[in-house]
């Protein structure tokens, strides 16, 4: 029996209906292969617009059939068994790179794409799983090297060992690659590249400090040792003379006890060693929000909510200072770039960041209850459980909603609300039409197609593990290019992809949480509730003119549907504002700090 639509009213003629076996191939495609997604998106738009252009906002569910149900219960189906090899894949990917123990390991496979790193190369050279090599944070003409090298001892007729020489541009440091030709599970000619970067564990350098009473400098000369930098280069790059790092270098001897600097370095890796070890012996989860580059490790602070979950969030900037809640939107993108979570502590910021239910470590919501209530419930109770009585919030994204409801349910709580890249209600269906189409396939599958959302969310997060998050930020944001500037900086790139560890890792997604709050209030006319703010707080929205989400002319429609709300558009921005102009969020956070 051929699927079957329904109408908005029974008595408008039928919108011509798609090939919906066309649409339904396109998403078994999808199941097998996250990459063909956006194929599907554009069959997807090309099926459904027309039938948007039918019907209201208020429409009855478009594609509403048994038939049709059935078969995205499938693929969804099949989308988890994919999720689940790959993770076997990567298990014994990760195989390969054990014996690296501390040493940065990568390994890469056709066409220099890296298919597994481990934590030393996560963390010193910021590389993901899907990153290719050319983008690596070294220099154009090494990286080009790199490849070249790659694909030479992939072919079984070159040979089977390199030695390569690279500078990082992290931090300027000179990198030794030893590469080597090997075999993944399954036969595939893959490269294994071994560094002279080694990992240090996350925390080590607060144990190093308890341990022998070191200062925060001591540990960094400690750690610049250990990865290679002579004294000379270690001055240089802190800045001080040498005879000042040989001074703190015979303080270091002193308090740890050793004699030289090859002893120190014996005592320090032998304790790196105790910490994997202990680390491994601990199946539990990881409790800080690792560090990268310059931007430092925060632990994760727990509560347990009222009705028995487990709830985390992070304290951003100075632990003793004055209040900031922070709304990280749906992609729980929670750390801000180092330089801005630095100004934050300097102007006495204490940003407070919750991790929503079902991300991270945070325990999953009850399908019973309303996720969007719940949410505003536990951010109050982290509220009280840090004893604030009166804050300002900064939201990213779609969190201006729940930046709203958390003003509503507080009456005097809230300070001030700003709302960068902030959304508002949309009421017209031309606002929905306008946004690109990543964001045009979410929101609008939300309207309308709400039944079959789940799988869609499920496999755009799976697309995302297999590209990697640099390949999806440029897919989702690739025809905008001034977000794709703010990306590529070192410091936005690192708090993004650090941030969004609680949504996705190659273990983890949070899309059943994320399907959740798309689909809720914020998929509604929520107007009223930002009418009874009005005269009540300040609300100001920082806006890009170039947003995907939100353009110009959607942007103004909010302007004049809410006249009283201040409105400060960048016209050299897209959604990443925040990121883009944090000077200018700090200084109006500033403003309403108690």
């Amino acid at each position: 029996m051929k699927p079957t639509l329904v109408r908005a009213k029974a008595a408008e003629p039928a919108p011509p209906a798609p090939d919906l076996y066309a649409t339904i191939s396109r998403v078994y495609d999808v199941a097998l292969d996250p990459s063909r997604l956006e194929h599907l998106l554009d069959h997807w738009e090309t099926a459904l617009a027309p039938l948007r252009g039918e019907v209201s906002l208020n429409t009855p569910l478009l594609l509403d059939d048994a038939e049709i149900r059935a078969h995205f219960a499938r693929a969804s189906a099949f989308l988890d068994r994919l999720e689940q090899e790959s993770e076997a894949q990567v298990d014994s990917l990760d195989a390969l790179l054990a014996p690296l123990g501390k040493t940065a390991g990568l390994l890469f496979g056709p066409g220099g794409v890296v298919l597994a790193a481990n934590a030393a190369a996560l963390a010193g050279l910021g590389v993901q799983v899907g990153d290719r090599a050319q983008q690596l944070p070294v220099p154009d003409e090494d990286a080009s090297a790199m490849l070249e090298c790659v694909t030479g001892l992939l072919s079984p007729f070159g040979r089977s060992t390199a030695l390569l020489r690279l500078q990082s541009l992290r931090d300027g440091q000179v990198l030794v690659l030893r590469l080597q030709r090997c075999q993944g599970p399954d036969g595939t000619p893959l490269v294994l590249a071994a560094t002279s970067l080694l990992h240090w564990p996350d925390g080590f350098d607060a144990l190093l400090r308890e341990a022998f009473d070191l200062t925060g400098a001591e540990t960094d000369i400690i750690a610049a040792m250990v990865q290679g930098q002579s004294l000379t280069e270690i001055a240089e790059n802190r800045g001080r003379s040498l005879n000042t790092v040989r001074a703190q270098l015979r303080a270091i001897l002193m308090k740890t006890e050793t004699h030289s600097q090859v002893e120190l370095l014996r005592l320090v890796l032998s304790m790196m060693d105790m910490v994997e070890l202990t680390e491994r012996a601990d199946p539990g989860p990881r409790q800080v929000s690792r560090g990268v580059g310059g931007l430092p490790e925060r632990p994760y602070l727990s509560i347990t909510t009222l009705d028995g979950r487990r709830l985390d969030y992070l304290i951003l900037g100075d632990p003793a200072g004055a209040p900031v809640l922070y709304m990280p939107t749906d992609y729980a993108f929670l750390r801000w770039p180092a330089p801005m979570e630095a100004e934050a502590a300097a102007r006495g910021m204490r940003v407070i960041v919750p991790v929503r239910a079902g991300y991270g470590y945070s325990d999953p919501l009850p399908q019973r209850q309303d996720f969007d209530a719940a949410l505003v419930r536990d951010v109050l109770q982290i509220l009280d459980a840090q004893q604030v009585a009166r804050c300002p919030i900064v939201s990213f994204g779609c969190d201006s909603f729940y930046a709203i409801q958390i003003a509503r349910a507080a009456p005097g709580r809230i300070t001030a609300i700003i709302a960068c890249a902030g959304m508002l209600p949309m009421t017209r269906r031309e606002q929905i039409e306008r946004m690109e189409k990543w964001y045009r396939f979410i929101i609008a599958g939300a309207r309308y197609t709400p039944h079959l959302l789940p799988f869609m969310v499920k496999a755009g997060f799976a697309l995302a593990r297999k590209i990697g998050k640099r390949g999806f930020i440029h897919a989702i944001h690739g025809n905008c290019e001034a977000d794709l500037r703010t990306f590529e900086q070192t410091e936005v790139f690192d708090a993004m992809v650090i941030g969004s560890e609680a949504a996705l890792t190659d273990t983890f997604s949070a899309h059943e949480a994320f399907s959740r709050q798309v689909l809720g209030r914020q998929n509604t006319d929520w107007s009223e509730d930002v009418a009874q703010l009005k005269g009540q707080l300040p609300i100001i929205y920082l806006n890009g003119a170039h947003d995907p989400q939100v353009p110009l002319a959607t942007l103004r429609e909010f302007q004049q549907a809410h006249d009283w709300i201040e409105f400060c558009v960048y016209p050299d921005c897209g959604q990443l504002v925040l990121f883009a102009k944090w000077r200018d969020v700090l200084g109006l956070l500033t403003r309403f700090l108690r």
